[in-house]
Parts: structure tokens; sequence; C-alpha cells
């Protein structure tokens, strides 16, 4: 496939509902069963080494009504946990043999409890993430929680989950996070090489696709993006921070960049990039990517780490995408990313940083206001 089209059916991909993903996946792996990953992190090697596509649950937008979730929570919750509870009310995931989910925030502890309680056919995981990365008890914690993930999962599927399968699976997603990490530098270096929107799109149909077949569309658009034409436009380079959860519309990434704003980095689906660096291969899978969840991980709101604060990380990593501002886009009622909001702001205002918060909910269809605003703060930053 060329550049444009490994584009247009990565977008096909992100207009499937899972279980349609999953189906997509069945042309090439006709056996294949899906399992469902809930935001931020999971060990999607551990999935795949069960057999399983591991397919990121980011709700459904607007493809699916609210007519049951919303008598299980209340008014003010985040748009991604109705829609996902909405989804498995309705017994919308066949194919898949059970979720994860981990300790993300309050309302992700109550959605899979909720799951687990409305929908008792669906098997459930729930992960107990380390919230102390420093402590020495730490790393035989972290390993101990994704055993206990792998036996779990071994006994529901009633199969065994193999150490070389282990080490398969790290392989590959090894390589999707290279390649990934490589498609976000090149588009640093060479702004206007790779619009927000595509890499977007590319990024989040990887969570819908086994990495076998992800690998080759990723290597293609690298060696296809050096040979494409970039042309140059005034414009406010910003950095996009606060959608590591709930994922913002398409249209919206478009709207930012359609009014006068450049993304040179983000953390947009950050929990399947998750690590600086590649995990280890030598020794114990697990093991490594205990270690790695503890000292590899990026920054995020989900995620404290008393050695390196969110506020620094933020400004490290605006100066190294040479972006001049940053635009928040929290999603409504994201307690997580709203609470992060109040740090960064003083953080930035003391850096003198401009910065924009715009907040989004799936079923978000029109962009007029938004693009209104950011003109607004792209036209400050170049006509001052």
């Amino acid at each position: 496939m060329t550049y444009d089209e490994i584009i247009q059916h990565c977008r096909e991909l992100l207009e499937l509902l899972p279980a349609q993903a999953l189906e997509k996946a069945r042309e090439k792996h006709p056996a294949v069963e899906g399992f469902a990953v809930f935001p931020v992190y999971a060990p999607v090697e551990v999935i795949h080494a069960a057999g399983l596509l591991p397919v990121g649950l980011f709700g459904v937008g607007g493809k699916l009504e609210i007519s049951h979730a919303d008598s299980r929570f209340q008014s003010f919750i985040c748009s991604i946990a109705k829609s996902t509870l909405e989804l498995l009310l309705r017994d919308q995931l066949p194919g898949f043999r059970g979720a994860v989910f981990s300790s993300i925030c309050d309302v992700a502890r109550n959605l899979a409890s909720l799951v687990k309680r409305n929908v008792p056919h669906m098997y459930v995981e729930y992960l107990h993430l380390p919230q102390n990365q420093t402590c020495e008890q730490s790393l035989a914690y972290t390993r101990a929680e994704f055993e206990r993930f792998r036996a779990h999962l071994a006994e529901h599927l009633g199969r065994k989950i193999s150490d070389e399968a282990l080490a398969r699976g790290l392989s590959l997603y090894n390589r999707v996070r290279r390649l990934t990490r490589a498609l976000y530098a090149y588009r640093r270096e060479h702004p206007g090489s790779i619009a927000a929107a595509e890499l977007y799109a590319v990024t989040q149909a990887g969570t819908r696709m086994m990495p076998e077949d992800f690998i080759p569309l990723l290597e293609r658009l690298l060696e296809e993006a050096p040979q494409r034409q970039i042309r140059p436009r005034d414009c406010v380079d910003v950095v996009v921070e606060g959608a590591f959860c709930e994922q913002p519309p398409l249209a919206l990434i478009e709207t930012i960049e359609a009014a006068g704003c450049q993304i040179r980095d983000d953390d947009l689906l950050i929990g399947w990039r998750w690590f600086r660096d590649e995990v280890s291969l030598n020794g114990d899978v697990l093991t490594s990517l205990a270690r790695a969840y503890l000292s590899q991980s990026v920054y995020s709101s989900v995620r404290h780490d008393s050695r390196a604060p969110r506020t620094t990380e933020l400004l490290q990593r605006v100066r190294n995408a040479g972006a001049a501002a940053v635009i928040f886009t929290p999603a409504k009622f994201c307690e997580p990313a709203l609470l992060d909001y109040v740090p960064f702001k003083t953080v930035l205002d003391e850096q003198r940083v401009p910065h924009l918060k715009l907040e989004f909910e799936e079923k978000m269809w029109t962009f007029e206001a938004s693009r209104t605003e950011l003109e607004t703060f792209a036209e400050s930053m170049l006509f001052e």
C-alpha cells in the first residue's frame, strides 16, 4: 500500500466498532479472538501471548446511542465510561474473551465493578498498578501483578501462556513502539511532513490490529515519509496534552491544525507507546516489563513518579518538540486531566509559555467554537 492508502485504511478502521475491527482482523487470522483493553496501560504482550488480539477500548464515539448506561452512572461522568458500559450492556463484543481495566481513576475502578455486576458472562480483569515507583518492593509487586494477570487469563482460556509466547509478543510490541517513536521523531524533526490527524489515525488503528500486521504498515510509512512534499505555512508549533485516556474526535485534531496550530508532539494514545526505550528481551519477560513500567514509562496524569514531576516533564516535552505553546485537550469530567491542569497551568505561566484549554466529549460534532478559539489563540501569537 502507498502512504495515502495506509492512512485511508487506518481511518476506516477507526470507524468500526470493536467487534467489527475484530472481524476485520479475522480476514488474516480466522481463528483469533479479541480482548478489550481499557486505557491507559496494560501489558498487551500477555494478551497477545495468549493467542488473542488486544483491542483498544476507547468508547464508541457517536456510533451508539446511550440508552442503558445512564441509569448506572451519574451525569457528571466522562463519556468514555458511559459508552464503554453501553457497549457491554448491549452485548456488543461478540468474539471477545474479556476486558482489562486498571487503577487510573475512581471512574475506571467503578466501571470495572459495574461491568462485573451487570455483564456477568464477560471476564473482567483489574490491574492494580503500583502507585509508588521507587519503593524496594515495587519491582516484585509489579511483576507479581503481571503474573497474576497471566495466570488468571490462562485459567480463563483453559490454555497455557508460555514464556516463549511472551518473549515473541514483547519482541513484536517492541518493534511497534520503536517504529511509532520513529514516526513521532520524524514529525518533530520535519514539521509539516506528517499531519497530526494522520499520525493519530495510524497509532489508534494499531490498537485494532495484530502487531504482525501493523509493523509492515509502519515500516512503509517511514519509507515514504521523506518523499512527501512539505508545504511551509505560518503557524504556531504546539504540544497537545491531556488526552491520555479518552481520545478526542479525529475532527478536533484536524481543527487544531486547520486553525493555525501545528502539532509537534502529543500524549494521544500514550498507553500504547508507554515506554521511552526498548524493553529488555533478556531474562524473564514479566520482570522486564515490570522494570520498564517503573523506570522507562513516559509521564502521565495517571502515574505518579516522585523522581520526575509531571510539570517538569511537560516543559521538557515542549522544549524537545521545539513548540511555542501547549493545547490542553482534557475530556469533560476527566478528573486526572483536570486536576493536573492546575499545576501545568501554573508552571507554564511561570515560564511564559502560552496555553489554551479545549475540553471535548465523544459525541462532539461541531467544532466551530473550538476553531474560533484556536484561530484567535494562534493569531495572538503570530501577530503580537
